[in-house]
């Protein structure tokens, strides 16, 4: 018996079993997609969850070092869509029975932005019956204007970490008060104080990240006890401060297997949540997100955003699918989903089974 089925028989993973499972060579890295499919399947099913994206608006006060869409990239056209604009996408996730939406943007935290989106929450529900369930990805908020949203009907955040380790997150974020990683934990903290099914990830590839960084990403997110997580590869935009250090990083292939066993463990570990397979994961294997779906992902984002805004939402370079309309991507999509051998859970809000349990009380059980 080799050293990874050893560790795989294992009830936990303690930091250096990860790091060995994530070090595995191309044919080990097998028995651990076997592993994870297993699990996956047992506690999730074949079931895959329709998320619409609408990305609001690339007007952002941060200058995080790896994003493209940073406050100090002067070469951003920047955009709000209009009212009437998220609430055609949000009809649209209605009418194709996606029963989801998640609504990104850059963060800002004005009064003005607070009121818009509890404005906007309270439309959504309203032009749909209450029928579309709403994550909202608006970074690091105030207590009062989480719980503000929370009332008006948002039911999950998703609010990346990016990376666990403090010393690492200082690399990557301009040393100013705007960019705290206490004060992102605290926010972590008080989404799911106030009833929010929790969402983070991490980045996976990135210059002067360890695979003890990665394991120790995969050993935080389940001591935060998350209810879903979105985490893929790091892939570098030229217009970035962190692309100078672009010869420090892995082969994008590399990237992508590295991603691909985040995933898979990330499942093995937390069994009943839900995980995205991430737009990222495309952009380097044009089969990158039924790969991801194969081994333990079950959510996948249909980009509902209007098409003329697609190419200034670039977190990232080479990120496909910004010149399909709405319609088109759906229709890719579930394609991609039938060719992993899973099935769409249309008209299924798809709260993650580990929410509920733990939202009743219920201990977790393998």
């Amino acid at each position: 018996m080799s050293q990874t089925e050893k560790i795989l028989r294992k009830e936990q993973f303690d930091r250096d079993d990860l790091v060995k499972l994530l070090n595995t060579d191309q044919q080990e890295r097998l028995l651990l997609f076997k592993k994870s499919e297993e699990v996956k399947q047992s506690f999730v099913g074949n079931k895959v969850y329709f998320r619409g994206l609408i990305e609001f608006s690339n007007r952002c006060t941060k200058n995080c070092m790896y994003c493209g869409v940073r406050a100090g990239n002067t070469k951003v056209i920047r955009y709000d869509l209009t009212d009437d604009e998220v609430l055609e996408a949000a009809r649209f996730a209605h009418q194709q029975r996606f029963a989801s939406i998640v609504i990104q943007s850059g963060e800002k935290s004005t009064a003005s932005f607070t009121a818009r989106i509890e404005t906007l929450l309270k439309k959504i529900h309203e032009a749909t019956r209450h029928e579309l369930h709403v994550t909202l990805s608006l970074g690091e908020q105030s207590e009062s204007t989480y719980r503000r949203w929370r009332e008006a009907g948002a039911q999950r955040y998703l609010l990346r970490i990016e990376v666990s380790n403090p010393e690492l997150y200082k690399k990557l974020h301009p040393d100013n008060g705007k960019h705290d990683y206490n004060r992102r934990l605290e926010a972590l903290h008080t989404l799911k104080s106030l009833g929010y099914q929790l969402g983070t990830g991490v980045m996976i590839g990135l210059p002067f990240q360890s695979p003890g960084d990665l394991a120790d990403d995969l050993l935080f997110m389940q001591a935060l006890d998350i209810d879903m997580a979105g985490m893929g590869p790091y892939i570098e935009h030229h217009d970035t401060p962190l692309y100078r250090y672009r010869d420090l990083l892995l082969p994008r292939k590399d990237r992508f297997y590295l991603s691909l066993k985040m995933v898979a463990l990330l499942r093995i570990m937390m069994k009943n949540i839900n995980i995205a397979a991430t737009t990222a994961m495309q952009s380097i294997d044009p089969q990158g997100r039924e790969k991801a779906i194969k081994v333990g992902a079950n959510v996948i984002m249909p980009n509902l955003t209007p098409l003329k805004y697609r190419e200034n939402y670039l977190l990232y370079q080479d990120k496909p699918c910004i010149d399909e309309e709405a319609e088109q991507c759906r229709g890719c999509l579930e394609a991609r989903i039938h060719m992993a051998g899973a099935e769409i859970a249309w008209g299924e809000w798809g709260d993650s089974d580990h929410y509920q349990k733990r939202q009743a009380g219920v201990p977790e059980t393998d």
